[in-house]
């Protein structure tokens, strides 16, 4: 929104919790939703429209979706196989809708990131896509919607995950760049989550473009991370 505000003359937010993207048994009856303060925060923000349409709105009978080949097929897409459908339909119809000039995602959903920019090359939606800094609070943990899930002693435990995805980073690049050495300092970081506590999914460098796992760094890689502190999952990412 910041930045939006910055570089634009109207700002548009929408603000939809999306059921298609939601898995069986994941937490869309539960996930936080606060329509009075999350208005707040964006008129505080700037923003000259926020878009809060209703369920019926954008999804007034079964719908069309969206695939998006290839960047789905691994890491959230196969944890979450229904997830970037509903992801990718949801935005496609948001754009289609709002028709911004730019549209604006956070970083610490890279993947997603990764899967709008493809959605927008491939059917030629004429949108600039922004991909902005994960914010994050002064400890380092990303900031998201559950955050507020973890009890004080997760949320004390949480940062350990950005602190592996930084020693992580400077251990490869410091160290004699082989595909052995890179495996090592991934397995060496996810079991020192697990030892911490987390229950890690994925650890991984990845390719940009692809999402496919790689094992030379270059300014296209990433390294990213799931993992679970008690119920709560979290993800998170750094680019290398």
């Amino acid at each position: 929104m910041r930045v939006a505000r910055k570089e634009n003359e109207r700002v548009v937010v929408s603000l939809f919790v999306n059921p298609t993207q939601f898995g069986k048994g994941e937490d869309f009856t539960r996930y936080p939703r606060d329509l009075d303060r999350d208005a707040a925060l964006a008129e505080k923000e700037g923003v000259d429209i926020l878009f809060t349409p209703s369920l019926n709105e954008i999804y007034p009978r079964e719908c069309s979706t969206i695939l998006v080949p290839e960047v789905t097929d691994l890491w959230e897409g196969a944890i979450r196989p229904t997830h970037f459908a509903g992801v990718a339909t949801v935005v496609c119809k948001l754009l289609n809708i709002v028709r911004c000039d730019v549209a604006y995602f956070g970083q610490k959903d890279l993947q997603q990131c990764i899967v709008i920019k493809r959605l927008i090359e491939d059917l030629n939606i004429p949108v600039r896509f922004s991909r902005q800094p994960t914010v994050r609070e002064p400890d380092g943990l990303a900031l998201s919607s559950r955050n507020m899930y973890l009890s004080p002693q997760e949320r004390s435990l949480a940062p350990l995950l950005y602190a592996q995805l930084t020693h992580c980073k400077i251990s490869i690049q410091q160290g004699d760049v082989t595909e052995y050495h890179v495996a090592e300092e991934l397995g060496r970081a996810s079991e020192s989550l697990s030892k911490s506590g987390f229950r890690v999914d994925y650890f991984e460098l990845i390719d940009l473009e692809t999402t496919r796992p790689i094992r030379a760094i270059s300014d296209q890689s990433a390294l990213i991370v799931a993992a679970r502190l008690g119920n709560t999952r979290l993800i998170d990412n750094l680019l290398m």
